[in-house]
């Protein structure tokens, strides 16, 4: 096992700030929806507006980032060993069995994750995103003849907008629940806090695949 630097500071800013916002934005939300009442429904629909701009520009620096940093590329999907990790998820990691891949800074992500958090990326926060656009501005542009939406019900938009939120707070839940899964409980926070993760060492596992694979031979 080694210390490997592998979350950078943008990467950490944005990652803690966008889960700040999205609790925010849940919290402000449903009250709004009528589920509570804690700032009042006024204080609720401005915090809410005002945080889903933060959001959407803190979506677009990091569009940005992923693409001039090529850190996009984590997020390609792949099949290999996904079998593996789904395995290791559900009946692996509660046996001590040893982890299907080895995380780096180049490759964060196993083939389960990535594949998650890419349909989350082009599935689940679009969805939010633009029913939360059209919510905000519907018919808002009436008085110049200009109709952002007229032939959709709000409620339907509303409707939408309120999946689109529990299922992100599923996802969150599930994302929190994984976080434990690393080699302690607190390891993966920590790393997302700090940037250094405890990885195992890919030249040893490496020498430690070619000894094995030798023994077998010999065997």
């Amino acid at each position: 096992m080694k210390q490997v630097y592998i979350y950078k500071k943008f990467e950490r800013f944005w990652h803690w700030s966008q889960a700040a916002l999205i609790f925010f934005l849940a919290l402000t939300g449903f009250e709004v929806h009528g589920s509570f009442e804690l700032l009042g429904f006024e204080k609720a629909v401005a915090f809410h507006r005002i945080a889903s701009y933060l959001l959407l520009a803190l979506i677009a620096f990091s569009i940005f980032w992923h693409f001039t940093t090529g850190e996009w590329k984590q997020y390609i999907p792949t099949i290999s060993k996904l079998k593996d990790q789904i395995q290791y998820y559900t009946v692996g990691m509660f046996k001590n069995a040893p982890h299907p891949t080895i995380k780096s800074a180049h490759k964060k992500l196993n083939p389960l994750q990535a594949m998650v958090y890419l349909g989350f990326k082009l599935v689940m926060a679009p969805v939010i995103v633009l029913t939360g656009i059209l919510y905000l501005y519907f018919k808002t542009f009436d008085a110049n003849d200009v109709i952002v939406v007229s032939d959709i019900p709000l409620e339907w938009i509303a409707w939408a907008h309120t999946f689109g939120a529990w299922l992100l707070m599923a996802f969150v839940i599930v994302h929190v629940y994984m976080t434990t899964t690393g080699h302690s409980i607190t390891a993966n926070i920590k790393a997302m806090l700090t940037g250094w993760e405890l990885l195992e060492d890919e030249e040893s596992n490496d020498d430690t695949s070619r000894e094995t694979k030798e023994e077998q031979e010999t065997k």
